[in-house]
């Protein structure tokens, strides 16, 4: 079994080619159960940490599998809140064929998808992007986006504003000018696409902030009982997720929403599948606010697992 390292992970998974492969593999047919989301108690956090196992296969080809905790208390101990390992299998013979870092996979491919949500959603002249949370995925959504969207200028938004600039210091020498900010409605008030990525309880992103056009990519809340926007936000938009099964499980932006009334199962226009394959359509016209919920969904894991393996074997 090949132990592939983070570096060469990254390597084997430029955006120019995850994105596309994401985009057929949506258009494809792979068997995904429900995931697995265990949470399970950390007495000495105070809050519960949370275990996810991902399985997904292509009958006859590759079969994979993902394990991954999540920890958010584990900053302060300068650890990352994601930590897990992925198995990518041989489902002809079930013997395992690489082992590879879940953490690095997962933020690659949970950009990807931003991304390729964003080139049906966001307005094709989308040229300002602000970025809500300064964790892993920041810099990785940051560089998705910017890769199906022509941005010029990108703010960075985060509770300590030296990690925000440390965020915008990655990104010295690209197309785009980046800066930190002190203000959520500040970078709304500026921004064309706005992507959250956090791990907080409340909602960050208000509705009465919002302004015609924009395209809303939220990434966080992964627990039904944490939320990114609040319910003005949900009046106002239309709604497209990943996958059905997930989003209206899982995260407390939709299920919240939902148990109170605010929003209907039938208000969610579309998902990933529906788009990539034109059963739906995404954006209609320049004044809509879109906004995408992402969960997560084992079908990307694999997808990005058969590109880095198939790319490091040739």
């Amino acid at each position: 079994m090949i132990n592939i390292s983070t570096k060469e992970l990254v390597s084997l998974l430029p955006f120019e080619r995850l994105i596309p492969t994401l985009r057929e593999a949506f258009k494809a047919d792979y068997t995904v159960p429900l995931r697995h989301h265990h949470d399970f108690a950390n007495p000495l956090e105070g809050i519960d940490s949370t275990l996810l196992l991902m399985p997904a296969w292509e009958t006859g080809k590759y079969l994979g599998v993902k394990m991954v905790t999540v920890s958010p208390n584990n900053s302060k101990y300068n650890l990352p809140s994601v930590s897990g390992i992925y198995i990518l299998l041989d489902a002809h013979k079930g013997i395992p064929l690489a082992f590879m870092d879940a953490k690095t996979l997962t933020t690659k491919r949970t950009a990807a998808a931003s991304a390729l949500a964003s080139s049906f959603l966001s307005r094709p002249d989308s040229s300002s992007l602000l970025m809500i949370g300064t964790g892993a995925l920041a810099p990785q959504l940051i560089e998705a986006h910017a890769h199906v969207r022509p941005l010029k200028q990108v703010f960075v938004w985060g509770r300590n504003i030296e990690k925000a600039k440390a965020i915008a210091q990655l990104f010295g020498k690209a197309s785009f000018s980046i800066q930190a900010i002190e203000s959520i409605e500040e970078g709304i008030s500026n921004a064309a696409i706005i992507s959250c990525a956090t791990l907080s309880s409340t909602p960050l992103v208000k509705g009465t902030w919002l302004k015609a056009g924009q395209h809303l990519d939220m990434v966080g809340a992964y627990k039904v009982d944490m939320r990114e926007a609040d319910d003005d936000v949900i009046m106002r938009a239309e709604i497209f997720v990943d996958n059905y099964e997930s989003a209206l499980k899982e995260t407390g932006d939709l299920v919240i929403p939902l148990k109170n009334g605010i929003l209907n199962r039938t208000d969610i226009r579309a998902d990933l599948f529906e788009l990539c394959r034109a059963k739906k359509m995404g954006r209609k016209n320049e004044k809509e606010i879109t906004f995408f919920k992402s969960v997560g969904h084992a079908l990307e894991d694999l997808a990005a697992a058969k590109l880095v393996f198939e790319s490091y074997s040739k």
